[in-house]
């Protein structure tokens, strides 16, 4: 792998199936009685957050808690960020600090690109979502599930998605998850499907590696995978649409569009959840659902991604119930 993970593009399917795989091995880490390895201990993870979140913070946190690092939390608000500090002091107060790894979100598109190739730090760079760019390790997670779901636990391993149908549905035009996903699933070798309306698709798509529709009826029955994306109003400046009653008619997943998928496809999203908009309280309760499967599986990608940044090519867990004895330099 490169030294830092930015896009989803910069995977090969080499790359992505690699962490996938590391994933699996971290997994099983979670069903044992202590579940942490000792592959990262000594190092410093920085989780740098510009804008709000829950489920990247704490599952990044948990996943470089869990190799043992040491992890800083850093939160715009209360920092020197909200007296006008920029980003390269900010970066150079951090590598003064000894940071081995940043992981950050920040809400303009190329920041994390700029923060890893600036020269400001020489610390490995993960990208938690930035802007309405890309957010890769919230893709690798969803294609972790996927593949579980789809092809199996330890059938799974070692394989890409190929041949599978992804459709992708909803605000296209502001979700960093529906880019790094089209990406990387088309990458692993998924036919990608993404369904919104017009005025939520984003220009340039038809250079995407993608099919593009506006009509979610007709794609669902040959779907294996329906991903719900969340309206998001904190990034819209215009009316997109003309109601919410009107969107979730259209566009949102019931119960009745539910029973036209394929009896093996699965309904993902990556939350928040509006319910009763894009997703209703019926499909979002069922077994089909793979919301909190998707949390869950987030630190075991995490920390495969983390390893793979910062311990090195080995296998992370060895095949006995023993962790790996050696650590990291």
């Amino acid at each position: 792998m490169k030294r830092h993970l930015i896009s989803a593009a910069d995977l090969t399917r080499d790359d992505a199936v690699l962490i996938l795989d590391t994933a699996e091995e971290m997994a099983r880490v979670a069903d044992r009685p202590i579940k942490k390895l000792p592959t990262l201990r000594g190092l410093t993870v920085v989780n740098l957050f510009f804008e709000d979140s829950t489920r990247t913070r704490i599952s990044f946190e948990a996943a470089a808690k869990r190799l043992s690092a040491d992890v800083i939390n850093f939160s715009a608000k209360g920092s020197s960020v909200s007296k006008g500090e920029s980003l390269k002091d900010t970066a150079l107060t951090l590598e003064a600090m000894g940071a081995d790894a940043v992981v950050i979100r920040h809400h303009a598109s190329g920041a994390p690109y700029r923060l890893a190739t600036s020269g400001w730090i020489d610390s490995a760079v993960v990208n938690a979502g930035d802007g309405t760019h890309e957010h890769p390790t919230q893709a690798l997670l969803d294609a972790f599930t996927m593949r579980r779901r789809l092809v199996g636990r330890d059938a799974g391993l070692g394989k890409d998605l190929n041949g599978r149908r992804i459709t992708i549905v909803g605000d296209v035009l502001h979700s960093r998850v529906a880019r790094s996903n089209v990406q990387l699933l088309h990458t692993l070798g998924a036919q990608v499907t993404v369904v919104a309306p017009p005025t939520l698709v984003p220009i340039g798509v038809e250079s995407w590696p993608c099919e593009v529709s506006y009509n979610l009826d007709e794609v669902l029955p040959k779907s294996d995978a329906v991903m719900m994306l969340r309206v998001q109003r904190e990034r819209m400046n215009a009316a997109f649409f003309p109601t919410e009653r009107e969107y979730s008619r259209r566009y949102g997943l019931d119960g009745d569009r539910m029973a036209k998928m394929p009896e093996h496809a699965i309904v993902m999203h990556p939350g928040p959840m509006n319910r009763g908009m894009e997703i209703t309280a019926e499909v979002a309760d069922s077994d089909r659902c793979t919301a909190v499967e998707q949390v869950a599986n987030g630190v075991s990608t995490r920390m495969a991604v983390l390893y793979l940044l910062l311990g090195g090519s080995e296998p992370a867990v060895t095949t006995t119930s023993t962790p790996r004895i050696e650590e990291s330099k």
